[in-house]
């Protein structure tokens, strides 16, 4: 099994965090919060904003990642997660299952769901191309986003840490939802992002053993 351990400098907030990634953020709080759990296990690190935000939203978060330099409350692999079944009420993954090679995805939702007592968290990068537009109500402000028709699923290519992205050729949305289903994850809700199409949400609930 391969896992990358990414270098704390491509987390320098100039470069990482543009205003597309920045609304990612709110997502991940907001999915989070609205579950109102009473603890949270993040794994992989990142720049640490997820983390630091909902500790002083007053929600409990613990995190683990495989490169140590991160500082991680926890040194550990997703595949082989250093604690004791249903340690957390929810377990987030947000942008990082990517970076494993696809055969080790089931492994790595079914060691989230074993630790997680009640919710597992994930946004994954879809590379599938849409048309978005928005219109502006006043005090509200409406986002719309539509598959672009007839565009073809490109082959990915691993030119950088992403070993596979949705939307591209043999990884449709729909076989990322059969394999959580087949880990006992519930998708309960499955959205991108419409202020950042390319992250994919998706709020699962842990199903009871078969």
């Amino acid at each position: 099994m391969t896992e990358a351990s990414i270098d704390r400098a491509h987390y320098d907030f100039a470069r990482y965090v543009d205003i597309r990634r920045w609304c990612s953020y709110w997502h991940q709080a907001q999915e989070t919060l609205a579950l109102q759990p009473d603890s949270v296990l993040e794994i992989g690190v990142g720049n640490g904003l997820y983390r630091a935000l909902l500790r002083q939203l007053g929600c409990g978060v613990t995190s683990v990642d495989v490169n140590a330099s991160l500082q991680p409350d926890h040194v550990g692999s997703v595949t082989a997660l250093p604690f004791a079944d249903g340690s957390y009420a929810c377990v987030v993954a947000f942008q990082v299952l990517e970076h494993l090679p696809y055969e080790d995805f089931r492994t790595a939702l079914t060691e989230m769901r074993r630790v997680a007592r009640g919710h597992v968290l994930l946004s994954l990068p879809d590379a599938g191309k849409v048309w978005r537009g928005s219109l502006d109500l006043g005090r509200r402000e409406h986002r719309w986003m539509v598959d672009k028709p007839l565009s073809k699923s490109r082959r990915h290519r691993v030119t950088g840490d992403h070993q596979w992205e949705i939307g591209k050729r043999g990884y449709p949305a729909k076989r990322i939802v059969e394999d959580l289903g087949a880990c006992g994850l519930e998708v309960l809700r499955n959205y991108r992002a419409a202020e950042n199409p390319y992250h994919r949400f998706l709020v699962c609930r842990k199903l009871p053993p078969a």
